[in-house]
């Protein structure tokens, strides 16, 4: 990663006929949040120019710049990523939405690529109207995951201390039991831990697992792969130092606050994990993808057709995002910077040792 003055952080504007440009208007419209770090918006001046008028917002001020190599700190820069012929129609999902979607998607992923941003922030999209021969996936995350070439990415929500991470992601509820192994289990684990120390800055976070099955199997009256494979997965994690816990069954874990005393949770399926942390944490969420290589972070919620162009869509989950992708792009550049010290440090150990 290339150093800067500012961290860069680039925004795609998701589905434009969706609330992304909106939200992202409104929080880059607080002009504190160029103190913070530089925007590079992945859209076109054309659309941002509509969304700015729709939203009153006449003394907004954006650059357009050729790449986010030229942009400019303390500037809102934006990329053109598509043609003059782009037609925003606000509320409803269109093939050139989903085409425009794509498009700034692909460069940002482009320039991330190449170094060019520390961290990237995708507004929502519509992955039914963005499928094509270039985006055959349900969802950034799986994309994202294909684009850097990781074998095992996780998706977590995010909002304060409130962590759940997703097993199985996005797949059919029917699928899942089969998905649920111990090599996924484990490698998750390990996953989630690093990702705490190295991404959040959480020593030997506490990590709490969710049954698969209702009231964690009840001894195998309601399932057993709670004694086949996730007790066994946990109990090998615990092996290399990690402090993890459970099965836990999720109706109870949520209900009671159990959740709040530990670092993260894993559930076993989408609406298993999301159905909780949503009703917790719904306009201040944040989507991370935990795994990349790179810094990924999205808004907790769709592109809510029905609130465009009616000036209610709450901004801060987004505002979140960004403040994430921030705090991220910072940690991961102080545990880089103690990580070569202590090696450092053992280096000049030996070297004493064989004087």
């Amino acid at each position: 990663m290339k150093e800067r003055k500012k961290i860069r952080i680039g925004i795609t504007h998701g589905d434009i006929n969706g609330i992304g440009c909106e939200i992202i208007l409104k929080t880059l419209n607080d002009a504190r949040i160029l103190e913070l770090f530089t925007p590079v918006v992945y859209s076109s001046p054309k659309v941002i120019a509509y969304y700015r008028k729709a939203l009153g917002l006449s003394n907004l001020n954006t650059y357009t710049v050729r790449s986010a190599e030229d942009a400019h700190d303390d500037r809102i820069n934006v990329v053109n990523c598509l043609n003059d012929e782009v037609r925003v129609e606000m509320g409803k999902s269109t093939e050139q939405g989903g085409e425009a979607a794509l498009a700034s998607l692909r460069i940002a992923v482009t320039e991330m690529k190449s170094d060019m941003l520390d961290a990237l922030v995708t507004a929502p999209i519509n992955k039914y109207n963005m499928q094509s021969e270039q985006f055959r996936f349900p969802g950034h995350t799986e994309y994202l995951q294909s684009e850097f070439g990781n074998s095992r990415v996780l998706m977590l929500m995010i909002s304060g201390s409130l962590r759940v991470g997703v097993l199985t992601g996005h797949v059919p509820l029917a699928d899942v039991p089969a998905l649920v192994t111990q090599e996924k289990l484990t490698s998750a684990l390990r996953l989630i831990n690093r990702t705490m120390l190295e991404d959040f800055n959480i020593n030997r976070p506490r990590i709490a697992v969710l049954s698969l099955n209702p009231h964690a199997g009840d001894n195998g009256l309601l399932g057993k792969e709670e004694q086949t494979i996730l007790i066994p997965a946990i109990e090998r994690v615990k092996n290399d130092n990690i402090l993890v816990f459970g099965p836990y069954p999720s109706d109870g874990f949520f209900g009671t606050d159990n959740y709040r005393k530990f670092d993260v949770v894993l559930a076993m399926y989408h609406d298993q994990g999301m159905t909780a942390f949503k009703t917790l944490s719904f306009e201040t969420g944040v989507n991370y993808t935990a795994g990349l290589p790179i810094i990924r972070t999205s808004p907790a919620h769709g592109t809510a057709y029905d609130l465009v162009g009616t000036d209610t869509a709450s901004s801060e989950s987004f505002r979140q995002a960004l403040y994430m992708a921030c705090d991220i792009a910072v940690n991961r550049k102080q545990y880089r910077l103690l990580k070569a010290n202590a090696m450092k440090d053992v280096e000049l150990k030996v070297m004493s040792e064989d004087i």
